[in-house]
């Protein structure tokens, strides 16, 4: 069934155990008072009384209220699995839009006709309740065979009256002679295997262009809700293509232009800094209730590269990434190791890592990566972890890189370690020109754990989905420290080198 049809049934199980609703404003058209509910999001727990609604919900719901109002006109949603993204989107927002105007005529859209029928019975039965009534009266949809001239089908319902109604359709489905003032495309990729098939996509963006906008006109909406699988699915084909404007507080709703995406990725792991669309901490789980942090960080160690297209809504291409072809792994040292070095950058900005790296080298010049410490805590607290990691793996030479703050770094670590050799530089040389340019040496030279990828899943997961667009990355700290090794290793641009001494 899927991620999405596993939703769509939980759901399924309360439709009939709604309970009475009173409504506080005008949400019909009509103009009939009502008591008790004057947003969407109230809308949505008077329907579905059962629904948890996060707080991260209630900012998608304000954005679907303003879908459903005009105030947005293209929407572009990315969300984890099982998130609640489908309730609010192809359930209760058609039913809440065909109360506002019976006159909408509403299209949804999945990766298969029968997924996107379960969307449209769904609303039916929403429509069709007593509770629906009384907030929107004029909105009826035809019972058993009365009105006779009224259609009502899994695919297709009219609304009693007016020219409104709701259609749904599979992908590559045919929309000839409909006109749609509304469409919801809600994920048109089943799974990793259909998003990572070239055909299906170019398929997929076919069926978009000759299809849904062909049924459109001036006045027409597109809400568009995914789990990320790949690079070039939909949403990144249109974010290449049309203007894009990424929402981190409601007033960039104001610079949102006619024919402009408004654009929300909510990370099941929160990076970056809080904003007023999103104000958690970087670490924070979305909805730790259903998916904590811990669950997550395993998902992420089991598979990083999906974790970040998945769950964190940042698919990597295979052919744009630098080191692609994925790095050599050891089991056991070689017995020629000649040396044991550091190389540690300090974090650049507030919410970049730390990365200090502990490596050997065997006689040949192959570089074994022993231990890591990636961490976005303060300064004071890595000073120790890093300090902690040289005797563990009894370093004797360690290499700190200046910028920002890491002269002063480099003076704590030496005074919890004073056996080390504890050396700082100042790295004036350009980032992109020199990550780009060593990137075959690195994967030629270095060596990892063979168990890296759940032992420092963020740093595996950071160099993985590290691209040769050089501006396309968030981070850069782990490409930057494993080119640093090499260009140490190689004597290439490690200059101005100062051991730091103390009376």
């Amino acid at each position: 069934m899927g991620e999405l049809g596993k939703e769509i049934s939980d759901f399924d199980v309360w439709l009939n155990s709604v309970q009475p609703i009173l409504v506080e404003e005008k949400l019909s058209h009509t103009g009939l008072p009502h008591d008790g509910v004057s947003t969407f999001a109230e809308f949505a727990k008077h329907i579905y009384p059962f629904i948890e609604i996060q707080p991260f919900h209630e900012n998608y719901y304000r954005l679907l209220e303003y879908f459903a109002t005009g105030r947005i006109r293209k929407l572009m949603v990315s969300m984890p699995p099982q998130h609640g993204k489908s309730v609010g989107a192809s359930t209760l927002l058609p039913a809440y839009m065909l109360g506002l105007n019976p006159d909408t005529r509403i299209a949804i859209a999945s990766y298969s006709a029968s997924l996107a029928n379960k969307f449209n019975r769904r609303v039916q039965r929403i429509i069709e309740s007593k509770e629906y009534g009384d907030l929107f009266p004029e909105s009826r949809i035809k019972s058993g065979g009365k009105p006779p001239q009224y259609l009502r089908t899994a695919d297709e319902v009219e609304i009693i009256g007016y020219d409104g109604g709701l259609l749904s359709v599979g992908r590559e489905g045919s929309l000839t002679g409909n006109r749609v003032d509304c469409f919801i495309l809600d994920d048109l990729y089943k799974d990793a295997m259909e998003a990572n098939s070239p055909l299906i996509r170019e398929n997929c963006w076919e069926w978009y262009t000759s299809v849904v906008r062909t049924r459109m006109h001036n006045e027409s909406r597109e809400l568009i809700v995914f789990t990320r699988w790949h690079e070039e699915d939909l949403i990144g084909v249109l974010r290449s293509r049309e203007r894009c404007v990424d929402l981190s507080r409601w007033s960039d709703l104001d610079t949102v232009g006619r024919d402009d995406w408004l654009c929300i990725n909510l990370e099941a792991l929160k990076t970056g800094t809080p904003t007023e669309i999103d104000p958690r901490r970087a670490g924070e789980a979305l909805w730790a209730e259903r998916q904590s942090r811990e669950l997550l960080e395993a998902k992420r160690r089991l598979d990083p590269v999906r974790f970040e297209c998945m769950y964190q809504g940042r698919p990597s291409l295979q052919g744009g990434l630098l080191y692609g072809t994925g790095f050599s792994t050891y089991k056991e040292l070689p017995r020629d190791i000649v040396r044991r070095a550091n190389y540690t950058d300090t974090a650049d900005m507030g919410d970049d890592f730390l990365c200090s790296v502990s490596y050997a080298v065997d006689s040949d010049g192959v570089i074994y990566v022993l231990d890591v410490v990636y961490s976005r805590e303060p300064m004071e607290v890595t000073e120790g972890m890093v300090a902690e990691m040289l005797q563990r793996n009894d370093i004797r030479s360690a290499t700190i890189e200046s910028n920002n703050g890491g002269r002063g770094f480099a003076r704590a670590v030496q005074r919890l370690v004073p056996r080390v050799r504890v050396e700082w530089f100042h790295q004036g040389a350009n980032k992109e020109a020199r990550i780009l340019s060593n990137s075959a040496t690195v994967l030629q030279m270095m060596r990892f754990p063979h168990d890296w990828a759940t032992r420092w899943s963020e740093l595996y997961s950071h160099l993985m989905t590290y691209r040769r667009d050089f501006r396309s990355n968030r981070w850069h700290d782990a490409a930057d420290v494993v080119t640093g090794i090499i260009e140490k290793e190689n004597g290439q641009s490690v200059k101005n080198i100062t051991k730091v001494k103390f009376s």
